[in-house]
């Protein structure tokens, strides 16, 4: 079975795994060309001031919404050409995921990144197209599956030649409306030789857990963060909104960008930290 790589390159000289902490980040879906352009914009910035690669990320269409009243985005040209300008005016890469093989060539022509969602993570076809385009492929673990599972899916992606895989922990089903972040989940996945990240703002969502939209506790985005960094995760992504009480999705698991720096310094400190005490 082909192997898969322990660092990712990406256009711009982004390099995901096997150096310094990367961030996922955005918000959960395209709620506007402005509002995509100016969260990228402001990201960036701030990740570039600390050495942080960053992937710019939002939903072209949430297909999982609880409710058929949800918003769920601009659909797959409108999005498409909104994150092309993200990636061609911000200078980012960008992420979105798809849910259907059929969206798969299109997203490929503009994302650097396709995300399979974690209820999905078991679709063989979804993740053989996904990952048959070269484009490096985010596949995130099912809240159903077990770290070691995800082993399957990796293999299923390397089969195609396909070396550019990570592989994201964003919690595990804790009966109904309820998830819970097993610790042990980052080093378990890392074994397979990918770039691991650790989903801090799913991990705390409640899945439906408001009856028409999932809930969350964004209080212990941080928290699970920092977990996931001291775990050894190489990477962190994140919803992240100027005004998470105003997001069309995922509002109850949401970083408010005003916090997002000093996590980052906090998450960067803690790697170093663990560094030395590993190569001390």
């Amino acid at each position: 079975m082909p192997t898969v790589s322990k660092s990712i390159s990406l256009d711009g000289g982004v390099v995901l795994g096997g150096g310094p902490l990367f961030l996922i980040g955005g918000p959960c879906v395209i709620e506007s060309r402005a509002h995509a352009l100016v969260l990228a914009r402001e990201i960036k910035t701030l990740c570039a001031a600390l050495g942080i690669p960053y992937v710019f990320k939002a939903s072209f269409d949430k297909a999982n919404r609880s409710s058929v009243e949800s918003y769920r985005g601009p659909g797959l040209e409108e999005g498409l050409d909104i994150l092309r300008e993200v990636k061609a005016s911000a200078g980012v890469p960008v992420l979105s995921d798809v849910h259907e093989t059929a969206q798969v060539a299109k997203a490929a022509e503009v994302l650097d990144v396709i995300q399979i969602p974690a209820f999905l993570c078991r679709q063989t076809d979804l993740i053989l197209e996904a990952a048959g385009t070269g484009r490096a492929v985010n596949i995130k673990k099912g809240q159903f599956m077990s770290p070691s599972e995800m082993k399957n899916a990796v293999d299923k992606a390397a089969s195609v030649g396909n070396e550019k895989v990570l592989l994201t922990e964003r919690g595990t089903f804790f009966g109904y409306n309820n998830l819970v972040f097993d610790i042990r989940s980052i080093p378990a996945m890392k074994a397979w030789g990918c770039p691991v990240v650790i989903d801090a703002s799913h991990i705390v969502q409640k899945p439906g857990g408001l009856g028409t939209l999932s809930g969350g506790e964004a209080d212990f985005i941080p928290l699970m963060a920092k977990a996931g960094v001291a775990a050894g995760a190489d990477g962190v992504f994140l919803e992240i909104h100027e005004e998470p009480e105003r997001a069309l999705s995922d509002k109850s698991n949401s970083l408010k960008l005003n916090k997002l720096e000093g996590l980052l310094q906090t998450l960067l400190r803690l790697k170093s930290a663990l560094e030395t005490e590993r190569n001390g």
